[in-house]
């Protein structure tokens, strides 16, 4: 049976016709509009391509029909297909895309400033830690400090006279090695205490760390107890905030997990409780008890000694050494709680380890310097804004640059107001209180606003 077709359209659709199409079907076939439709297409194809050709009907007149639709020469503005043998990964964009990632230009500059960082830190904290041993009411040369100290150690060197080597090892270099322990701690503290709120406004004593340290301290002063010598205000003073950290903690855990809203505002709660006690205390106490916790309070490197240089030693030493491990899972927290889940970070795991660690440092740090604000605070904050946010430098750096501050105040509580001393906390206060109210202006200034 012959077939039947409709009128060719053009001269191009008469060369390019399919055969096998019934007149139903050609009813039905719209000629492609395109350019490349008009050169070489096929009529009866949709602008979408050949997979929406109409079928042809399964009628008696279409049965000797062929079945497929032949194949074409590819027409002139189609591309050829690239050769099998010429494989992807042969072409230049393909060969660079294989080489290893280089470090981004940014991460580099980081690296190297963070370098830079540490570098210039030690050096600061080596060149106080000299000139502190030195000064004082009994002035002794650096050179004779180096040369004592090699002595010391069999390194060759002279010994001082007598009264100099006593001054020198006795009193100038437990506090500086006191020092550089508190500040380090503090320091420390204060980074991850700032990385597990997520709030660069955190310091170690929003948990009430410091002040339960003080109502141990305050309570053992004003009860006058003695059950450990010269160590019962100390070992009072780090059970207590030990205890105190631990109080805010259970109170503020609901439902097999804690929040950073109720942490701060059980921290509030408890530090206002603990400021009710310590009154209390004072308010029972004579006048002699009153004077030594109101010295105590103000915070003092003046009764440092190598024993309590030893004793808070293995307390800094070991919350310094563990808190870098937590470096990367901070940088993933501050992503936020849900996606650092996602990442694989028990956030809740996380937050009590680090609240341990924090109670450690600080609990210790308080124990034998009493109450001084604002090195957790501040040292923080001036890292992340020398090298940005990355914990894996702003916590070991924030220990470092906390013992450079530290030293460097009780040099300047030493020095200042000779023969006099100025108490430590209160020189950082001072210090710190400005730097604060600045910071707060910062901080509204870029977000725009409280609100």
């Amino acid at each position: 049976m012959p077939f039947s077709h409709n009128p060719a359209p053009s001269a191009s659709a008469e060369a390019d016709r399919v055969p096998g199409r019934s007149p139903q079907n050609a009813e039905h076939t719209t000629a492609a509009p395109s350019a490349s439709a008009g050169a070489g297409g096929v009529p009866g194809r949709s602008p979408q391509g050949a997979e929406r050709t109409t079928a042809p009907h399964s009628g008696p007149e279409n049965r000797s029909a062929p079945e497929e639709t032949p194949r074409r020469a590819p027409g002139p503005t189609e591309a050829t297909p690239a050769p099998a043998e010429a494989p992807a990964a042969a072409t230049p964009a393909a060969a660079e895309q294989a080489k290893p990632a280089k470090p981004a230009a940014g991460e580099r500059r980081t690296g190297h400033r963070a370098l830079l960082l540490t570098l210039a830190l030690l050096a600061a904290l080596l060149l106080l830690a000299l000139l502190s041993a030195g000064t004082g009411a009994y002035r002794i040369p650096t050179a004779d400090v180096l040369a004592s100290a090699q002595h010391r150690l069999g390194l060759g060197g002279a010994p001082l006279d007598r009264v100099g080597e006593s001054v020198l090892w006795n009193v100038r270099l437990p506090r500086v090695v006191l020092a550089l322990l508190v500040g380090a701690g503090l320091g420390c503290a204060g980074a991850l205490m700032q990385g597990v709120f997520g709030n660069p406004l955190a310091e170690p004593g929003v948990i009430g760390i410091s002040a339960g340290a003080a109502v141990g301290a305050v309570a053992a002063i004003g009860l006058g107890l003695s059950f450990l010598g010269n160590w019962t205000v100390t070992a009072c003073a780090f059970v207590a905030g030990l205890v105190t950290v631990s109080a805010v903690y259970l109170l503020s855990r609901n439902g097999g997990k804690t929040e950073v809203v109720t942490l701060i505002l059980t921290g509030i709660a408890v530090n206002a409780f603990a400021g009710a006690l310590i009154g209390l205390f004072v308010f029972f106490a004579d006048s002699g008890q009153v004077n030594q916790i109101t010295f105590w309070q103000l915070g003092s490197l003046a009764q440092a000694t190598w024993p309590k240089v030893l004793a808070v030693l293995p307390c800094a030493v070991a919350g310094l050494l563990v808190a870098p491990f937590y470096a990367r899972r901070l940088d993933l927290l501050s992503l936020g709680e849900r996606p650092a889940r996602h990442l694989g970070v028990d956030v809740e795991r996380l937050r009590l380890a680090l609240i341990l660690v924090v109670a450690l440092l600080t609990a210790a740090a308080v124990a034998v310097a009493g109450v001084i604000t604002f090195i957790g605070l501040l040292v923080p904050h001036l890292l992340r804004m020398a090298n940005g946010p990355g914990h894996r430098f702003l916590v070991p750096g924030s220990a470092l640059a906390g013992a450079v501050v530290l030293v460097a105040g009780d040099l300047a509580a030493r020095t200042l107001a000779q023969p006099a001393e100025l108490p430590l906390g209160v020189l950082t206060a001072l210090i710190g209180s400005p730097f604060f109210f600045w910071l707060l202006r910062r901080t509204r200034r870029k977000q725009g606003g409280w609100a």
